[in-house]
């Protein structure tokens, strides 16, 4: 059974010690909420400390790379099938500006980027931005994509999952997530393209790469791995 410690951290915030029965070495991974570690059984804590300082340079490159930057109006998103940006507006309120270009979001002008409460807005702002951006352009492509390569499904849904890219259940309905908008086209495809290969083939056995690769020109590998090293800008 795993059990968890949880140590305020001045450089990430809080690390997340999780000690697992079948757990052979000490591992390290770091996400926006702070630093989570493996351990195996019986671990000090004092000796996790100490590893963790040994590595806490490059880990803390790579937590900058992932933990979400605070948003002001220099922020940004420049994704080739989104895009997005702040302004100031006189309106007292946030209010979402959708044009062939780009999407806005216009912000009071003497808005407090400082407040946790601000930052919650304009995140879930961007998100709703964002699955009105999916809902019209995914289904569209993947539609295209279905008849193209003659893979059918039932019907797609867009959701604002951060987990998983996509999802097809055994009644051929696709879940497509609303982030994949910040993905470049090749692997916006690819995604797409694994879910519409599920349809044929529910597992990720040999004959459902086989198909994969068919659909792909032989880089359905080579396109995973690169998909799973991204970094969305949001």
């Amino acid at each position: 059974m795993a059990t968890k410690r949880v140590i305020l951290d001045n450089d990430f915030g809080q690390i997340i010690i999780r000690t697992r029965r079948t757990a052979r070495n000490i591992t390290m991974r770091t996400k926006p909420d702070g630093l989570h570690v493996t351990t195996p059984p019986r671990s000090l804590t004092s000796k996790v400390l100490e590893v963790i300082d040994k590595f806490r340079p490059s880990l803390l490159e790579n937590w900058t790379k992932v933990v979400p930057k605070k948003f002001d109006f220099d922020f940004r998103i420049e994704a080739p099938c989104f895009r997005l940006s702040l302004a100031s507006s006189r309106l007292k309120c946030f209010t979402l500006k959708h044009t062939e270009e780009n999407t806005i979001l216009y912000c009071p002008k003497q808005v407090d980027f400082a407040s946790e409460a601000t930052q919650k807005l304009i995140r879930n702002a961007i998100i709703r931005a964002l699955k009105k951006a999916a809902s019209s352009y995914l289904p569209t492509l993947l539609e295209a994509l279905s008849e193209r390569y003659g893979l059918p499904f039932n019907r797609v849904k867009i959701t604002g999952s951060r987990s998983r890219w996509g999802s097809c259940s055994a009644i051929k309905s696709i879940n497509l997530s609303c982030y994949l908008m910040l993905l470049p086209p090749h692997l916006m495809d690819y995604v797409l393209l694994h879910e519409l290969a599920h349809t044929k083939e529910m597992n990720h056995g040999p004959k459902f790469w086989e198909i994969l690769d068919e659909l792909t020109e032989g880089k359905a590998k080579t396109l995973r791995a690169e998909l799973k090293n991204f970094r969305t800008e949001f």
